[in-house]
């Protein structure tokens, strides 16, 4: 038997017309920890007091360390969920993004990331997929939300 690196998939590929508006993707729970926020803190540059200091935290009224809010919507990466991987070599490319910073996260945290298909417009050899993106935390709260449009081929 042969052994053919494009076929290995983790999850069926799927076509622009085989995504349904409505459905719902999930991506594993991830807890925000120190190396969590030390690795942000070392891919972003972000200095700032508020996301290391645990005693400038605390005069602040803070329980813990804070997450940037990048740090927090980085767990909305579609290729965290198997969405990403059923779009396979369609997915072109991740084209637009907003987002709602509802509630802090903090180190100790454990976020729950949904996405959930919104709208799909076809064009001639493209089309376009919109999220609705959900984040809550352990507690059931919605930390943030917002849209995500990626660009397929048909």
């Amino acid at each position: 038997m042969t052994f053919d690196p494009a076929a290995h998939h983790m999850h069926s590929p799927r076509h622009f017309e085989d995504f349904e508006v409505g459905e719902v993707f999930r991506a594993p729970s991830r807890t925000m920890t120190e190396g969590v926020f030390a690795a942000f803190q070392a891919a972003s540059g972000d200095n700032h007091p508020i996301h290391y200091d645990r005693a400038y935290l605390a005069r602040l009224g803070h329980r813990d360390l804070m997450a940037h809010g990048y740090q927090t919507l980085i767990q909305a990466a579609i290729g965290a969920c198997p969405l990403a991987h059923q779009m396979g070599e369609a997915l072109i490319g991740f084209v637009e993004q907003s987002s709602r910073f509802l509630k802090p996260v903090y180190c100790g945290d454990t976020l729950y990331p949904a996405f959930e298909i919104t709208a799909k417009a076809a064009r001639k050899t493209t089309g376009t997929i919109t999220l609705e993106i959900r984040i809550h935390n352990q507690d059931g709260a919605l930390v943030v939300d917002g849209h995500q449009t990626y660009l397929m081929r048909l």
